[in-house]
């Protein structure tokens, strides 16, 4: 089994990073072959709306996406990981996100009937830090991310967020949260 790890933060070896790492350790631990990705360091261009993709049935955009579209499609299980910025996911997260209708229905999507998007069933499991303190007051925003990832077709397992995760090593401060991270992995 390949596990793809998405890391959407900025931030090198921040708290997104090392609860992505978790949930992989996680699926290493009942043999998983892990992969990891950190946006921040990739040549990563937002979608242009060309719908070319839908022509050609390929993305035009000559940057890293293209390696990433092999990686997705390739994955039994995705591991996609975002602090929250302004109430969301960041830039980096949402370009990926963006670009995925590039995987989705190859024939225009203005047909009457709805085709299965992505024809992969591939897990995911997301997961989210913010530095508000609050645990609870981005659940909607969460919420909303598991509709969108199963509308497209993901076998979404769930999220994990830890607040109050400010500096880059606060997520340390909040020990628990490792073992539930791991044991999301494990059910991957």
């Amino acid at each position: 089994m390949k596990v793809l790890g998405l890391i959407g933060s900025p931030r090198k070896d921040g708290n997104t990073e090392k609860l992505v790492n978790a949930i992989l350790d996680g699926a290493a631990e009942k043999g998983a072959e892990i992969k990891i990705y950190h946006l921040a360091r990739m040549d990563l261009k937002p979608c242009k709306g060309c719908m070319s993709c839908k022509l050609e049935g390929k993305c035009i955009i000559d940057d890293d996406m293209q390696e990433l579209y092999k990686e997705i499609l390739s994955a039994d299980a995705i591991v996609l990981g975002s602090p929250i910025y302004m109430w969301e996911i960041t830039a980096l997260t949402k370009t990926i996100v963006d670009r995925l209708i590039a995987l989705t229905c190859w024939q225009p999507c203005a047909k009457p009937e709805y085709p299965n998007l992505l024809r992969i069933k591939t897990r995911l499991v997301l997961a989210y830090t913010y530095g508000n303190p609050d645990p609870n007051n981005f659940n909607q925003y969460f919420k909303y991310m598991e509709g969108l990832f199963s509308f497209l077709g993901f076998d979404v397992q769930g999220s994990i967020w830890v607040s109050g995760t400010i500096g880059p090593d606060d997520i340390l401060h909040q020990s628990e949260i490792f073992e539930e991270a791991r044991a999301l992995g494990k059910k991957l």
